[in-house]
C-alpha cells in the first residue's frame, strides 16, 4: 500500500490554452497528467498551504519464513508432508501415530499404548523444532472410537501443563494404518531475548 501527498508548486509557465488543449507538462521533475477543468487547478493552488509539503508512506508484506523439521527420533512422515513445519514463530506438527520410530510398527493394538507412544513422538518433534509440551497452543485429537476418550484424556493430561492447550476431539472414519488415535498440535517457538545494554554509570 502506498500513498503520497504533493504541495501544489505555483508557477506562472501554464497557461489556460496548454490546459485547454490537454498538453502534459512538466513541474520541477514531476511528471503531471494534464487537467481538463482550470477551476479545479486554482482551487488547488489556493490552498497549498493547508497541504503538507511531501509526506510518503510505504508498506510491504514479506513472504513468511517456512522451515520444515525433521527428526529420526519420530516416525518419519508416511507421504508428501513434513513432520512439522516453522512459519513465523509457529511449529505446526502434522497428525502423529504410535508407531516406534525404529521399525514403523505399532506399539501395540492398545489405545492407552498407542496414546503414550505418540506422544512420546510428538515430544521429539516439538525437541527438535526448538519448542516443547510447554509451548502447544492447540491439538486436535482424531479417535477410531470416542468411547476411548477418557482413557486418552488421562494419559494426555501427563503431558500437556497448565493453563492447558485449546483442543479439538473427533472421531472419524479411519485413521492412517488402522490406528486407534492421531494428534496433531500448533506450538509456539520461545522468543528470543535480546541482551540488553548494561550502564557502569
Amino acid at each position: 500500500m502506498s500513498w503520497c501527498a504533493l504541495k501544489p508548486l505555483n508557477v506562472s509557465l501554464m497557461n489556460a490554452g496548454a490546459v485547454r488543449n490537454r498538453t502534459p507538462f512538466s513541474i520541477g521533475g514531476i511528471g503531471c497528467a494534464s487537467v481538463i477543468n482550470t477551476g479545479l487547478w486554482r482551487q488547488c493552488c489556493s490552498t497549498r498551504l493547508a497541504t503538507p509539503p511531501f509526506a510518503s508512506l510505504t508498506t510491504y508484506t514479506l513472504p513468511p519464513k517456512k522451515e520444515a523439521v525433521k527428526t529420526d527420533k519420530a516416525p518419519a512422515a508416511l507421504g508428501p508432508y513434513s513432520q512439522a513445519i516453522k512459519s513465523n514463530n509457529l511449529v505446526f506438527v502434522s497428525g502423529v501415530l504410535g508407531l516406534i520410530p525404529e521399525t514403523g510398527k505399532f506399539v501395540s493394538e492398545n489405545v492407552e499404548d498407542q496414546t503414550e507412544q505418540l506422544l512420546k513422538n510428538m515430544g521429539e518433534i516439538l525437541k527438535a523444532s526448538g519448542s516443547d509440551y510447554s509451548l502447544v497452543v492447540k491439538t486436535t485429537i482424531m479417535l477410531a472410537d470416542l468411547k476411548d476418550f477418557k482413557k486418552v484424556n488421562d494419559i494426555y493430561a501427563k503431558y500437556f501443563p497448565a493453563p492447558f492447550p485449546a483442543r479439538s476431539t473427533y472421531q472419524v472414519a479411519a485413521l492412517p494404518l488402522d490406528a486407534k488415535i492421531e494428534v496433531e498440535c500448533i506450538a509456539e517457538l520461545p522468543q528470543k531475548v535480546e541482551p540488553q545494554p548494561v550502564s557502569l554509570a
